[in-house]
């Protein structure tokens, strides 16, 4: 009976778990399918004059069908010549469908590539992580730059990189493989780096076969269009002329980033031959190893990294190998080990301006944001080997045991875990940097108009004369009386706003990790509230009331057609006033102050900057006195949220309930005593009578393995 008893149990948790599985998996598909749609929806409702405008240099009056000269005689085709010959019939056909049937093409192939790479992931890939990875992958190819690129465009880079990857991971035959290589390489000469790994990974016959299908296909479009083929190698030297300026934003290689920075002439041809010998040596070299390694899908990527790098030019929609990229693994730490993925994402589906703010010295940086993530994964980046202890298993997360919460309920997300180290500061600058990004755009739009705003701006005022609380026109005026006053709330508005919660994070992550992490998330939920205030209730402050007389110190007197607010004119939404977080971000200071600091005269001083802020809002004519109450809403309830979904601040201490400690049964890894594991409690463990003597548990160290404690992953 405990037999059968036991195999019911096993398997309903194993039905459960697998119902779990397979509803994860429809869901991702839906979401994979949900993409697909919107992205040809959002190409085929666009007129057919304005969609797959590169298209247009296929079936255009002066594109590729239609011209009698050369293929380049417009200046709009970049492609090989193998290209014009091989693809004429497929933009024939797109001519006759408007479209309807390249961009289903392009979806196809899509869709293929992400089959492609998800059965090729390396190590030990689990059940799960099988059943999952293709519509993830699918997924991710959709909301990439480079994809979305080739559907608006009309592109055929898609099909070199598949091209590539069917040669290397799936046809098992040396010839096709070459065969398939030099087909790309054909369609895109840079493609033809994936010779030589073959080489170096052992397939001499599939490096042989890619180089000659590459020279018969270039060599049978010389016999049949020698004109046009002089025109590509010889006079724009294997296509470098063509297209837009090579020192465009767009042109993400050495060539063009070296243009960017000013050099050129025989210097900066030079410079970009060494650069670019300098990276195939490194950059091949490691791909071999990790091929030899059994990581054939990282290797394929870092050489395509390695030819966005040393192609003449690498435009946006040929950086489809960065994002293959993400499958090497970096760190040995479990919190590290997404570091990396998440850069790679952050960079193929955002502009470089959303993740680097706009200061001088970082343009060069947030100019070529592709190519250093390019050079960084096929030169630099030290991914794990599969001999590695920590490919597989990485060093395990220290996390807190929480306090009990006041309600049964809460956590509503009992997964949710607080850390006892800290994040990973790289992702959490880039998650800061993204997520302002995204507030700043989404309040920018966020607008009804003028008139909705006065209007609003006007209901507030009655309110506030109802409740007897408009005190705004007189603290302004009295504030411009005194100029040393004006002075002061000027300054403190504009200066303070971001330096005090910025400063107050960095001491936290640097000395309250587990703590840190409660202050961010409830700052992020109240600026995520603060957003549907902004979105649903477009208001205008009172400094842009000219009726009402209101002085604006900060900005001066403003043609309200046409405003001047320096530098933020155009970046900024004079509209979102409600709520106000200038407030609200300055009560979170302060209540995180209160909370946290630990001696009375500090609460008392991180009482003053709200205190000062809410003088500031007002005496400027920036905001309403109500919308510093809004504020103050939003940020009690991202308070509110952090609790319901993760539970209390508190944190149990790690010696508090801990059992005696325990012997292991197992000898030591090197003859030596065993040594004692500390064990936490389970919850039906009975109390034990008296008091409970904690037991003595060594400090962790960097990291999270404790000292004189074998690591028990």
């Amino acid at each position: 009976m405990a037999n059968a008893d036991h195999s019911v149990h096993g398997g309903a948790a194993a039905g459960t778990a697998g119902g779990g599985l397979g509803r994860a998996r429809a869901v991702l598909w839906l979401v994979a399918a949900v993409l697909a749609v919107r992205q040809a929806a959002a190409v085929l409702r666009q007129p057919p004059g304005e969609r797959l405008t590169d298209l247009e240099t296929w079936i255009g009056d002066d594109g590729v069908l239609h011209v009698t000269g050369s293929l380049y005689d417009t200046g709009q085709f970049t492609g090989t010549p193998f290209a014009g010959l091989v693809l004429k019939p497929l933009a024939r056909s797109a001519e006759e469908s408007l479209g309807i049937a390249w961009t289903l093409g392009t979806l196809l192939l899509v869709v293929a590539l992400g089959l492609v790479a998800a059965r090729a992931l390396p190590g030990q890939v689990s059940r799960r992580t099988g059943l999952l990875a293709a519509p993830v992958a699918i997924s991710l190819l959709m909301l990439s730059l480079p994809v979305r690129n080739s559907f608006s465009l009309g592109q055929t880079s898609i099909i070199p990189v598949l091209l590539v990857l069917l040669g290397c991971l799936a046809v098992r035959s040396e010839r096709g493989s070459g065969a398939l290589v030099g087909i790309g390489a054909a369609l895109q000469p840079a493609v033809l780096l994936f010779a030589p790994l073959l080489w170096l990974t052992g397939r001499k016959k599939a490096a042989v076969t890619s180089a000659g299908t590459f020279a018969a296909g270039t060599a049978l479009t010389w016999a049949v269009m020698p004109g046009d083929s002089w025109a590509y190698w010889v006079h724009h030297v294997a296509g470098a002329g063509l297209g837009e300026r090579a020192d465009s934003l767009a042109n993400q290689s050495l060539h063009g980033a070296l243009l960017r920075f000013g050099l050129e002439g025989p210097l900066e041809v030079a410079l970009f031959l060494v650069l670019a010998a300098a990276v195939v040596f490194l950059g091949l070299r490691r791909a071999a190893r990790y091929a030899r390694d059994g990581q054939l899908l990282l290797a394929v990527a870092l050489t395509g990294c390695v030819a966005v790098a040393v192609s003449p030019t690498a435009w946006q929609h040929q950086l489809l190998w960065v994002l293959l990229a993400l499958v090497g693994r970096v760190g040995t730490r479990a919190r590290d080990r997404l570091v990396w993925p998440a850069v790679v994402i952050l960079v193929m589906t955002l502009p470089g301006r959303m993740m680097l703010p706009n200061m001088k010295v970082l343009v060069p940086l947030r100019e070529n944001v592709p190519l250093i993530a390019a050079l960084a994964a096929a030169c630099a980046l030290p991914f794990l080997m599969r001999t590695s202890p920590y490919f597989d298993k990485p060093v395990p997360t220290e996390y807190a045991r929480p306090a009990p919460s006041r309600w049964g309920r809460v956590p509503l997300v009992p997964f949710w875990k607080r850390l006892l180290s800290r994040p990973n500061l790289l992702l959490e600058l880039l998650a800061i940097r993204v997520g302002y990004s995204a507030y700043s755009h989404i309040r920018l739009v966020a607008t009804g108009g003028r008139e909705t705003a006065e209007k609003h701006a006007r209901q507030i005022h009655s309110i506030e004369q109802a409740l007897g609380i408009d005190i705004e026109h007189w603290v302004n005026h009295t504030v411009v009386n005194l100029k040393w006053a004006e002075s002061f709330f000027n300054f403190y508005y504009t200066s303070f706003h971001f330096v005090i919660p910025l400063a107050i994070l960095g001491v936290l992550y640097a000395r309250r990790p587990a703590d840190y992490r409660w202050a961010r998330s409830s700052l992020a939920f109240a600026t995520v509230l603060a957003l549907v205030g902004f979105w649903f209730y477009p208001l205008a402050p009172p400094r842009l009331m000219p009726e009402l007389g209101f002085i604006d110190t900060v900005h001066g007197p403003q043609d309200l057609t046409n405003p001047d607010y320096g530098a933020l004119t155009a970046l900024t939404n004079q509209y979102a006033a409600m709520p106000s977080l200038h407030f609200g971000w300055s009560l979170w200071c302060g209540v995180v102050i209160v909370v946290l600091a630990p001696k009375l005269w500090m609460k008392l001083l991180g009482l003053l900057h709200p205190l000062f802020t809410i003088c500031a809002i007002v005496a400027t004519a920036n905001h309403w006195v109500l919308d510093a109450v809004g504020g103050a809403t939003v940020v009690g309830a991202g308070f509110a949220l952090t609790y319901l979904l993760a539970g209390r601040r508190e944190l149990l201490p790690r010696t508090v309930g801990l059992p005696a400690p325990a012997k292991r049964s197992d000898p030591s890894p090197k003859g030596g005593s065993p040594g004692p594991v500390a064990t936490e409690p389970t919850a039906t463990e009975p109390k034990a009578a008296g008091p409970t003597v904690p037991a003595r548990r060594e400090a962790p160290t960097e990291d999270g393995v404790r000292e004189g404690v074998r690591d028990r992953a």
